[in-house]
C-alpha cells in the first residue's frame, strides 16, 4: 500500500509583501506618440473644402447629364472620376467633421490620382492645339468647337477646378507619408477596365454613332487596333509614372497640419487613429 497523501496546509491570511527591488526603477521611454492618446479634435476646414468640392463635382455631373445623352456622358472619364470623386469627398469630409478614422489611403489616393489623369489627358491632349491628335474642346458634347453656355462652365469644373482642388487637398490638408509604393499598380486597374470598355463600345455601336469612341487617341476607326493600341500603352506608362511620383511626393513633402491640431483638455489612454 502507498503512503497516504498528506493534508495541504491553509493558505495564510495575510501574504508578507515582497522585499523593494534596491535601485532606482529605470521607465522604458514610450514609442506611443502624445498626438496618439489625445482626444481627435475635429477638422472644420478639411470638411468644408471637401464638401464644398464634392457637391461642385456633383453638380456639375447633373448639369451635363440633363443637357446630353446620359448614357454616352456616363461613359465617360471625367464624368466617372468626378462622380467617385464627389463620393469619396463627401465621405471624407463628414469623417473629418465627426473626428473619425479616415478613409483608407489606397482609395483617396486613386482618387487623386483619377482627377488628375482627367485634368491632364484634357489639358495636354484634347483641348491642346499643339497635341498630335484632333483637338477635342467639346469632349464631352463630342463637337469639335468650343463648349458654349453651361457646357463650358462645367467642362472647366470636371477638367480643372475638381483636379486642381483634390491636388491642394491633398497637399494641404493631407497628412503625408499615407501612399504606398505597393499601391501604384492596383490603381491602374481602373484605367486599363476602362480602356476594354471603350473599344469594346465602339465595335458594338454603328459606325455612323456620332463619338463612336469617346477619344481620338482609341479612334480604332480613324487610327487602326495596332496605333490606339501604342497609344493606350504610352498612356498606361505615364499614368504608372505619375502614381509612382505621387508616392514619392507623399514621403518627401511637409506636414500640412503639424502645429495646426489643437487637442483638447481631456485626454485618455485609447488610442486614437489620425483624423484624415
Amino acid at each position: 500500500m502507498s503512503a497516504p497523501i498528506p493534508p495541504i496546509p491553509p493558505i495564510p491570511r495575510d501574504i508578507p509583501d515582497l522585499p523593494a527591488i534596491p535601485g532606482v526603477p529605470i521607465l522604458m521611454p514610450s514609442h506611443v506618440p502624445a498626438t496618439a492618446v489625445a482626444t481627435p479634435a475635429p477638422r472644420r476646414l478639411a470638411a468644408a473644402f471637401r464638401l464644398a468640392t464634392a457637391v461642385l463635382a456633383a453638380v456639375a455631373v447633373i448639369i451635363e447629364l440633363t443637357l446630353g445623352s446620359p448614357a454616352r456622358l456616363l461613359s465617360h472619364f471625367a464624368i466617372q472620376s468626378n462622380i467617385l470623386l464627389a463620393l469619396v469627398f463627401a465621405a471624407s469630409a463628414r469623417l473629418a467633421w465627426t473626428a473619425r478614422r479616415p478613409l483608407p489611403s489606397s482609395l483617396t489616393g486613386a482618387t487623386l490620382l483619377y482627377a488628375l489623369i482627367t485634368g491632364l489627358v484634357y489639358h495636354l491632349l484634347l483641348a491642346n492645339s499643339a497635341s498630335p491628335f484632333t483637338p477635342l474642346p467639346g469632349v464631352l458634347t463630342g463637337e469639335a468647337t468650343d463648349p458654349t453656355g453651361w457646357h463650358a462652365v462645367t467642362t472647366q469644373i470636371l477638367h480643372t477646378v475638381t483636379p486642381l482642388a483634390a491636388l491642394l487637398d491633398w497637399l494641404l490638408l493631407t497628412p503625408p507619408r499615407d501612399l504606398h509604393l505597393r499601391q501604384a499598380a492596383p490603381w491602374l486597374l481602373y484605367p486599363v477596365a476602362y480602356l476594354g470598355f471603350v473599344l469594346a463600345r465602339g465595335e458594338f455601336l454603328v459606325p455612323a454613332e456620332p463619338a463612336r469612341y469617346l477619344y481620338p487617341f482609341l479612334d480604332v476607326s480613324g487610327h487602326g487596333l495596332k496605333t490606339v493600341l501604342g497609344n493606350a500603352l504610352l498612356l498606361g506608362l505615364a499614368m504608372y509614372a505619375l502614381a509612382l511620383l505621387l508616392v514619392a511626393l507623399d514621403h518627401v513633402r511637409p506636414n500640412p497640419l503639424r502645429g495646426r491640431v489643437h487637442h483638447r483638455s481631456q485626454t485618455g489612454f485609447r488610442l486614437q487613429p489620425p483624423v484624415g
